[in-house]
This record gives structure tokens, C-alpha cells and sequence, in this order.
């Protein structure tokens, strides 16, 4: 079964990206990651954009409110 990483809107979480990676599966397109460390403990893998994968380290803080597109460092 297939299971998306794409953050939705709806979603809301707070954590710290513990790692960051990139990866072409088709071939063609670049897709980047970053797994964050929630603060219930869990660890999760979400797909961003380029651009804001471009501004983020390992450490960063990360927010995600319901409604917003994408999570904002704290």
C-alpha cells in the first residue's frame, strides 16, 4: 500500500528534523525529504518543496498549524 508523505493542510505537529535526503524514484523527478522527530516521540518522513528544504538544517524546530500549506521553523 502506498503511503503519501505529503504534508496536508489539515495536518498539525510540532518537531525537530533529525535527518534531511533527497531522491530521484522515477528517474526524472528530484523529490526532498526531511524526517522530523515529533514530541509525542514519533518519527516521520514528509516530502517539501525544494525551496524550503533548501533553508533547512538538521536541528531546525518546526511547526505545522492546520490551514498552512507548510511548516515554519519556530
Amino acid at each position: 500500500m502506498f503511503n503519501s508523505k505529503r504534508i496536508k493542510p489539515e495536518d498539525s505537529w510540532r518537531g525537530a528534523i533529525v535527518d534531511k535526503s533527497r531522491n530521484i524514484p522515477d528517474g526524472s523527478n528530484m523529490y526532498h525529504y526531511i524526517k522530523v522527530e515529533l514530541t509525542e516521540g514519533q518519527t516521520k518522513k514528509f516530502r517539501v518543496d525544494k525551496a524550503l528544504w533548501e533553508t533547512l538544517e538538521v536541528g531546525d524546530r518546526l511547526i505545522k498549524q492546520p490551514g498552512n500549506a507548510a511548516p515554519t521553523k519556530q
